[in-house]
């Protein structure tokens, strides 16, 4: 073989391995990935609030991807625990959050040295799954038959308001309530819906204000009413149920539910998830369970959904007045 024809096989040799190398480095993470089950952290116990949601969506995505989501429930503290475990996990997008707004955006607004991890810092957005109105409830016994009515009682009488946690996205959601209406309403705290509900429905309060889809069915049955809700527009599942910012008071937060990652995950996996979600949620299964209680499902992969989470950490902070921090402070 001549000088020049070993050249030339040298140099072709090396173009091609070249090649391989370049397409390896060009062939996304997704094409391997996920080769393991993933683990979906849930912030609630089995059963209850948003554990309902994480599981139709681990199942949904399980599919998408050919791969097991599995729910790992870590209650407490209202969904921190959750989000601490997923921010300190190994980004490599087998640890996933069910985030929320509570432990995202209320945490970070009005407790951020109390939590042990930052937003948007330690986590990588991977989208957002659907968001539900918060509503005031009365039981089916009250005076009151419209929001505004309990708005102008507000002005003249000492009303007051449940909810399921000082400092909760709720009771936040009720202060904007009152601070854009230009009232004053007690606000009493419960350890869950159901001592409220009954508390409520025995007189010792007058109304309380929650994520309204858990509740749709108590209405439904005729043992509570829906007076308001938040958000912009009316929900399809109870039409006729107006906002309060038809009454001229503009709440426009909700409770929401996510999917984020650790922070470094690597960007293709993360799109991967983030085109997977995507597709669960156009399912006929999710898109219903999620609407059926008057939720409503709300694709915003990555980036945008990273932009949402910020924009809810400063709605959130605009509610924040010297007298709520008192009252939330230990």
């Amino acid at each position: 073989m001549t000088t020049f024809a070993r050249t030339a096989m040298r140099r072709r040799t090396a173009l091609a391995l070249a090649g391989l190398l370049g397409l390896a480095t060009a062939m996304p993470v997704s094409a391997a990935y996920p080769d393991q089950p993933i683990k979906l952290v849930v912030g609630f116990p089995p059963g209850g609030g948003g554990d309902l949601y994480g599981r139709l969506i681990a199942t949904a995505l399980g599919k998408t991807l050919g791969q097991s989501v599995i729910v790992d429930n870590r209650a407490g503290a209202g969904g921190n625990i959750a989000a601490d475990l997923v921010a300190k996990a190994k980004p490599d997008g087998y640890t996933l959050l069910l985030a929320m707004s509570g432990n995202l955006a209320v945490a970070p607004a009005l407790k951020p040295q109390s939590i042990p991890y930052k937003v948007p810092e330690d986590f990588a957005p991977v989208g957002l799954i659907l968001e539900a109105p918060h509503g005031l409830f009365v039981g089916h016994n009250s005076r009151f038959r419209t929001a505004r009515e309990l708005l102008e009682a507000a002005r003249t009488q000492k009303l007051s308001f449940a909810s399921t946690g000082t400092g909760g996205a709720a009771h936040i959601g009720m202060e904007m309530v009152k601070k854009e209406a230009g009232i004053e309403m007690l606000h009493v705290p419960y350890r869950g819906s159901g001592p409220a509900i009954t508390d409520m429905l025995g007189g010792q309060v007058e109304s309380f204000f929650a994520t309204a889809s858990p509740l749709v069915s108590h209405v439904r049955q005729g043992q509570l009413r829906l007076l308001a809700i938040t958000g912009s527009t009316r929900n399809p599942a109870i039409p006729e149920v107006p906002t309060f910012k038809e009454l001229g008071v503009n709440v426009p937060v909700t409770q929401w539910y996510g999917l984020v990652a650790p922070a470094g995950t690597p960007e293709p996996v993360v799109k991967h998830l983030a085109t997977h979600l995507g597709r669960a949620l156009k399912t006929p299964e999710v898109r219903d369970a999620i609407r059926r209680d008057a939720a409503q499902e709300h694709d915003l992969p990555t980036n945008e959904f990273g932009q949402f989470i910020l924009e809810d950490i400063a709605r959130y902070k605009g509610a924040i007045t010297p007298a709520l921090l008192k009252e939330i402070s230990p």
